[in-house]
């Protein structure tokens, strides 16, 4: 189930930097009213989170958003009908003064071995206590909870104190897969800054760099213009651009290399801009096994691409979608494609497979922002091509997003 209160003239708009500042505020006043009705859709009273980017996104509220991916640091209690509390790490309480998302600000209790001075039971135990009798305070009829990944002995407490817990992201999910009109500037901002970092990024790169030396003038312009961080390590050159998903190391860049990046970057308000280009090391020209390599990777985009449209079930997309050569079938990337927000979020979409039953339900819907995926590699050739576009759903349309340029010389 999804709400999709979308205004399809506004997601035409483009907003300058000053307008975009000033309107953060509403926006995410309006994203935490997204997810009380959604909370209410799922008969889900009162939420229990830790994820930091789940917090960012009903609040606005931003601390060390990596620290926090490895570690319960701090954690939200938001009603669907009442007050909003969040348990901000101790000492940086002050960050989230003045946000209208929240109604109170409280010290977070560790949780886990080495944030609770090796007790994480007990804190635990005070933790659900704490929580619970906020909850009672506010109605003693709530029973359950719906909660995202805390530590099992923190949901062992909260068991028993009494409350049913329920997975949150029953209602986070679909929640944060459809994009409110007011969303589509900032996520637009996000792409124009990352992509002029991409660009800085080519523009820098020269044969005897390391890959990780080129990787960095991506982050360096990246960071400088406001970014949040980037998720992955994926830029490789040469023959380490197969099999894929090798991480930039020390490997020193050749003239002629294939140079293959995705860009997985939290952006301008913690927007995700995820889109690959392959590109030719250098001044080179393409041989023919890389130019055979890259009209594949560029067919299988296109085509799945034109097939995208409003309404089309995952299923009939991922039948439907550009048959992998069998010589490369091996290496091909794991799904068809998957949604977008502040992650890689709702639809994670499989390939069909012939004679087994399509395991994901469910259509593609106005306001998702989907990316579909293209990995052609050789083990013969030894090296490999990715291609990869993001895509806005609208009502009766579908627009690309990423604008990226390709590199000609790779094409036939």
């Amino acid at each position: 189930m999804t709400i999709n209160p979308m205004n399809p003239t506004l997601y035409h708009e483009i907003w300058d930097e000053q307008t975009l500042f000033n309107n953060r505020l509403t926006l995410y006043l309006t994203r935490q009213k997204h997810v009380q009705q959604l909370m209410e859709a799922y008969d889900m009273p009162v939420i229990l989170i830790c994820d930091p980017n789940n917090i960012f996104y009903m609040t606005g509220a931003r601390n060390m958003q990596l620290f926090g991916l490895r570690s319960p640091s701090r954690y939200l209690l938001a009603f669907q009908k009442g007050p909003t509390i969040l348990f901000e790490y101790i000492g940086c309480e002050h960050l989230a003064e003045g946000l209208p998302t929240i109604d109170t600000i409280l010290p977070a209790i560790g949780l886990n071995k080495l944030s609770s001075g090796d007790d994480a039971v007990g804190a635990s135990k005070r933790m659900a206590k704490e929580v619970g009798d906020l909850i009672r305070a506010h109605d003693p009829t709530i029973d359950k909870i719906g909660i995202d990944r805390f530590p099992f002995q923190t949901i062992d407490a909260l068991r028993a104190e009494g409350f049913t817990l329920c997975d949150a992201d029953d209602a986070l999910i679909p929640t944060r897969s459809i994009k409110l009109p007011i969303e589509l500037p900032y996520m637009r901002e996000a792409m124009r800054r990352v992509e002029f970092a991409v660009h800085s990024m080519e523009q820098s790169i020269q044969p005897g760099m390391s890959e990780s030396e080129a990787w960095a003038e991506f982050h360096y312009d990246f960071m400088a213009k406001e970014g949040q961080y980037i998720s992955t390590r994926l830029f490789q050159s040469g023959p380490n651009t197969f099999p894929y998903f090798q991480e930039a190391d020390t490997r020193k860049l050749e003239v002629g290399d294939l140079l293959c990046l995705d860009s997985d970057a939290l952006g301008y308000e913690g927007y995700a801009v995820d889109f690959s280009r392959t590109f030719i090391c250098g001044e080179a020209k393409a041989t023919d096994e890389q130019r055979y390599l890259y009209d594949l990777a560029r067919e299988q985009l296109e085509t799945n691409a034109a097939l995208l449209r409003p309404g089309m079930s995952y299923h009939e997309l991922a039948e439907k979608a550009w048959t992998v050569p069998e010589e490369h079938q091996e290496s091909r990337y794991y799904c068809v494609g998957h949604g977008l927000g502040m992650a890689g979020e709702w639809p994670n979409i499989p390939h069909f497979k012939k004679g087994e039953p399509y395991t994901l339900n469910g259509v593609i819907e106005p306001g998702m922002v989907i990316c579909l995926e293209s990995y052609i590699g050789s083990s013969v050739y030894n090296q490999g091509v990715k291609l990869e576009n993001q895509f806005l759903i609208l009502e009766d349309s579908v627009e690309c997003m990423s604008g990226y340029h390709f590199d000609d010389r790779l094409s036939k």
